[in-house]
């Protein structure tokens, strides 16, 4: 007879189905052994969590290489409220990195709103309050001179799994090769600007394996 909680058949059974990909196994690979596979048990709703990778500074990895629902989503955030999704991007369907942004917390674009769309553009949000806001390029004389960086960029996500869009945690995205990049978001008065900050997959490592790196 079996007397396995009902719980960790539900575990064992989910991650029996969820086979893990070499791109799964590759990203916990980089981390210490005693990072991995790191179990929780939550008491109140008789379940059973397991991490992909939880660092002694209390910070939870996850790697998905598939979609997933709103209300897994949800849960997972919920039970580790230090929790950070890296996500293979390049199973994404659509997404392009495009062009170098300014920095987007420059004092000088403080009255700017970036425009949602493929090419580089401005609205002031003067023109914007008053109903009639006009596109400015970043050849207009009040933008010609702003410097561009080399870690932030726009990009374009046609076909976007829009779960992603609903999680309150940060979100990386790795394309292959020695970087990986952050998805943000610049408030704006217009409409909120989705960008991404670049970083290498090195450094993120690092910063989460610490000393054991």
């Amino acid at each position: 007879m079996d007397n396995t909680e009902p719980s960790v058949k539900m575990e064992k059974a989910f991650r029996n189905y969820h086979v893990e990909t070499e791109w799964h196994r590759n990203w916990k690979a980089a981390f210490p052994p005693g990072f991995r596979e790191v179990s929780f048990s939550d008491t109140t709703l008789g379940e059973l969590h397991r991490a992909d990778v939880h660092t002694p500074c209390g910070t939870t990895l996850e790697f998905q290489n598939s979609p997933i629902c709103l209300e897994e989503l949800k849960s997972r955030e919920a039970f580790y409220p230090r929790l950070i999704w890296i996500l293979n991007g390049k199973k994404f369907k659509g997404f392009r990195v495009l062009k170098s942004l300014p920095d987007v917390d420059d004092p000088r674009i403080a009255d700017y709103d970036f425009c949602n769309t493929a090419h580089l553009s401005m609205i002031r949000k003067s023109d914007f309050i008053q109903g009639r806001p006009r596109v400015l390029s970043f050849q207009h004389p009040e933008l010609r001179k702003l410097p561009l960086t080399s870690y932030y960029y726009s990009f374009c996500w046609k076909h976007p799994h829009r779960v992603w869009y609903h999680a309150k945690n940060p979100i990386i995205v790795d394309l292959g090769g020695h970087f990986i990049y952050q998805l943000k978001h610049r408030r704006q008065l217009s409409e909120d600007y989705p960008y991404l900050h670049i970083m290498t997959r090195k450094s993120f490592i690092e910063q989460y394996a610490g000393r054991f790196y």
